[in-house]
Formats: C-alpha cells, structure tokens, sequence
C-alpha cells in the first residue's frame, strides 16, 4: 500500500466517505462509509492521524472519478457556480472503479491478488479484497468459461505468482460449483469464494518460493504449512474479518473430513469444498521439484474422498467445471490437439480449439471441434508440458465467449 496526502479540504462532511482514511503509518483513522459530523470532528481526527492520507489506488480512482465528473459538467452546459461546489460521491467512484476494473486482464488481476495477499494493512484489506472477489464474480457471470480458461491455464504455466493464481481459481470454482450444482444461498456464493481467497493468507510469500524451490520443505516450513490455517483464520480477525463462516472455512480447510455435505454445519461445509478444489489446483499446478498432472487427472483424482467413495463436493466441482475444463489440453480421435475453450453439455463433452492437426503440425487458425460428436470425441487428457504451442490468451479467449447462434459448430 502507497499512502498520499489528501487534502482536509477534499473531505464532505455528512458524507459517507468514499474511501478510508489513514494516517502517515496506514493506520485507520476512518472507515469507508463513515460520515463525519462536522468539521471540528474532521479536524480532530486529521490533527491526531498527523494529517490525511488515503491508499494510492484510491488516490488514482477519486481524481479519474473527479475529473470525468467534471468534463461531464462542462459538456452538459451546466452553471458554474454547480460545477465550482461539485463534489465526486463514492456512487459515482464505484461506477469508475468498475469501469476500470472491466479494463483489467488476467495478468492485472494477478498482480492485484499477489499484492493483496502479502497485505498488512487492516485499513486497505477489506475493501481491496471486496473489490477483487467483485472482479472474480464479475468475469465469472460474465464469461464462466473464458474466467477458468485464463486461470487454469495460468496456474499450469506460471509458478513465480503461484498463490494467488491457486487463489483465484479454488475461488472460483467453488462459487461456480456453490451456485450452479449445490443451489447455497447467496451469501454462502460469496463466503466460500472470499475464504478460498484467503485461505493461504498467512503463508504467501513461502507458497510462492516452495513453488520454486526444488528440495522438499524443511521442517521449519513444514511446520508453517501444518499451522497455516488456524494462523490464516487468525490474521483474518485481526485484519477486521468477522464473519464466523468465513473463518471457519479457513480454519477448516485442511482438515475437513469425507463424507455427505448436509449433515454438517455451514462452515464445515464451505471448508470440505475450498478443501477438494484446493487439493484439484494443486495437483494441476507446476512446482519446480515436480511436474503438474493432466487436468483430467486431477479433477477424477478430486472425485473420489480419502475413502476412495465419491466424494459429494468433488462431485459438484467436477459438474461445476467439466471433466475436461477450459485451458487444458486433450487429444481427439482425429488425432488432434486441442484446447478446450467451452463446457459442453456434459461433463465430458466441451468444445475444444484445435492448435496442433493431426500431422503434427500447429495450425495457422483453430479449428472448433465439438466433442459429442463420435468423430471429434476426446480419447485422451494432454499435460500442459506435452504441448509445445505458445497460447495467446488475448487471441484464444473471444472463442469462450462466443454465443450459440455465432458458434460454427
């Protein structure tokens, strides 16, 4: 977090604010949304904080807010003394917000979680985070397909943003699966994506060197992936996280046992998901001491619970993303390779791009295939690692999004 001074000026008192205030150390000094009855509260609070300060990416947000707000004044024709007392109102700052946000690819939305997860700053965290699972959702109502498509292919191919990779995608996959195959309420949608976001929160920075470092743990980090997630649950709290299920899915995450859903209690439920789409991303992961197995592989592996019975909430994961999810590689009965862009029908039947034809040689355009069809069929799951073609995601992901009557198949 980057702190800039802002003026005292600046703030509407009787206003919700539009952004939290801090002083020069990052120390909350006044929630988002908090209205400041007058100004010798106003005053008060600035001469105890040392001054006014707000986070950078909310510095940046209010003057691109501000300045668009009064352009459009100007434009309209309206009295100057109107545009003179104009004030940005935080309505007006979220639309921005997420105009900007719709501007964002993949790999910002990377960055932005590697730095949110390395956060200590209890006056940013929440509404950064927020603003980030608002994203996630967005893209994910938006376009399922191309949303697991860009990040199961960047959690195959990229180890140094390793966690927050694995974060985004546990995330996802367990709100597509919470809402789309187990019917949970809303707010339980939204609490498990938010705890699979965090559910690594206290070993960030570790989970991203262990993807680089070649030996096996030691025991000091050993022990730190042992206690990761009663101490993630624990700095969620003092970060100002209060909610007892998302806690509880953090704190569980590791340790929730096989077994039906419905019997147990919110929180267990919410931790047995994260905890089988957590198992599927890693295992499909690269480390630099291993290589990742075929997705296909991993999602069946996610099917069956320590047991070896069918585990309900691999099940739902599995109907949730497919067999075959979007960004991973198959080969058809054509001999082709391809990737597959689309969710079919069922499970097992998605619409795959081919990238290599069946002389071996890369294709100049994909081809579409789709797969429920006996002669394009899918007969095997490919590595990543198998697959010597570049992907361009700019270029591979308008294909998720294409809508029936623009399919050509």
């Amino acid at each position: 977090m980057h702190l800039v001074a802002v003026n005292i000026e600046s703030i509407r008192i009787g206003s919700p604010l539009p952004f939290p205030l801090m002083d020069k150390d990052g120390v909350l000094l006044a929630r988002k949304g908090y209205v400041i009855p007058s100004r010798r509260d106003l005053d008060e609070i600035s001469h105890r904080g040392g001054g006014l300060f707000i986070d950078v990416a909310d510095s940046e947000a209010l003057h691109r807010a501000y300045v668009d707000h009064l352009y459009g004044l100007v434009r309209d024709d309206k009295p100057l003394g109107e545009i003179a007392e104009t004030q940005i109102s935080s309505d007006t700052l979220t639309e921005r917000q997420a105009a900007q946000d719709d501007r964002m690819d993949w790999l910002d939305l990377q960055a932005i979680c590697n730095a949110l997860l390395r956060d200590t700053h209890e006056a940013s965290f929440r509404d950064r985070l927020e603003r980030l699972q608002r994203q996630l959702v967005r893209h994910t109502q938006r376009n399922p397909d191309g949303t697991l498509f860009a990040l199961i292919y960047l959690s195959s191919t990229e180890m140094r943003m390793y966690s927050a990779t694995h974060a985004m995608l546990v995330s996802v996959m367990c709100m597509l699966a919470a809402k789309d195959v187990l019917n949970w309420p809303e707010p339980e949608q939204s609490l498990v994506g938010m705890a699979a976001l965090t559910m690594n929160y206290s070993m960030t920075d570790m989970q991203d060197k262990l993807a680089q470092q070649l030996e096996p743990p030691n025991q000091a980090q050993q022990l730190q992936i042992e206690q990761h997630a009663a101490r993630s649950a624990l700095l969620l709290k003092q970060m100002g996280i209060q909610e007892p299920l998302w806690l509880t899915a953090v704190h569980q995450h590791h340790t929730a046992a096989p077994g039906p859903l419905a019997p147990r209690t919110p929180g267990d439920r919410l931790a047995r998901l994260i905890r089988r789409a957590d198992m599927f991303a890693a295992r499909l992961a690269p480390r630099a001491s291993r290589l990742p197995i075929a997705p296909a592989a991993a999602m069946q592996a996610c099917y069956f619970d320590e047991n070896q019975t069918i585990d309900e909430a691999g099940a739902a994961l599995i109907k949730a993303v497919g067999i075959y999810q979007p960004g991973s590689f198959v080969r058809l009965a054509t001999h082709e390779v391809g990737v597959v862009i689309q969710r079919g029908q069922n499970t097992t039947t998605p619409r795959v791009a081919v990238l290599i034809n069946k002389s071996g040689v890369p294709t100049v355009e994909p081809a579409i295939r789709d797969t429920s069809m006996r002669e394009h069929r899918i007969v095997a799951s490919v590595p990543h690692r198998d697959v010597k073609v570049q992907l361009n995601l700019e270029r591979l992901l308008p294909l998720t999004a294409l809508p029936k009557s623009d399919r050509p198949w």
